[in-house]
């Protein structure tokens, strides 16, 4: 939560020690600011999800590019 409407991307490190830790799915909330920080956030991590709303409300970044960008990248995304 402390990335939470920073803009600077998720906690990848803590998102990577939580998924150490638990066995349930994990969906990182707060600190989106660009399709790449969805990239890394699924690259890097073992994270199940990713929340984002400011990037998306003030269209910073459009849903469709996300998911097309994520898919191009070998990243599994329901496009639909």
């Amino acid at each position: 939560m402390n990335a939470d409407g920073t803009k600077q991307g998720f906690e990848i490190d803590a998102l990577k020690k939580l998924s150490k830790s638990v066995n349930v799915p994990i969906i990182a909330s707060g600190g989106a600011g660009s399709i790449n920080d969805f990239v890394e956030l699924f690259s890097e991590t073992k994270a199940t999800g990713g929340l984002a709303a400011s990037i998306f409300h003030f269209g910073e970044v459009s849903i469709q590019d996300l998911k097309q960008e994520l898919h191009n990248g070998g990243i599994p995304i329901r496009l639909n």
